[in-house]
């Protein structure tokens, strides 16, 4: 019998740094979801990741985004972190 390695206990949520344009006129944002945080450690997370790119950004439905491309950056702090963060999409 062999063992699927690519099914994810639900205590190990994975963190997807991901980019988004659509309803931004066209600016794209680097986008962090599945963060196993409360609302005030997201927000005070966010700041952090903020400071970090030297950029705006929000949180908003337990999802933070960062104004620009900075998801190389994002995924390098969020793992030093100690989060299992990986960037999604092209």
């Amino acid at each position: 019998m062999t063992v699927n390695r690519n099914i994810r206990p639900a205590s190990d949520p994975q963190v997807r740094v991901g980019r988004e344009v659509a309803g931004r006129a066209g600016k794209g944002v680097s986008v962090i979801s599945g963060l196993p945080l409360a609302a005030s450690d997201l927000q005070a997370l966010a700041s952090r990741l903020k400071r970090l790119c030297g950029a705006g950004g929000a949180v908003r439905e337990g999802v933070i985004e960062i104004q620009g491309e900075h998801r190389d950056r994002l995924v390098a702090e969020l793992r030093k972190l100690g989060y299992d963060a990986k960037r999604s999409g092209g």
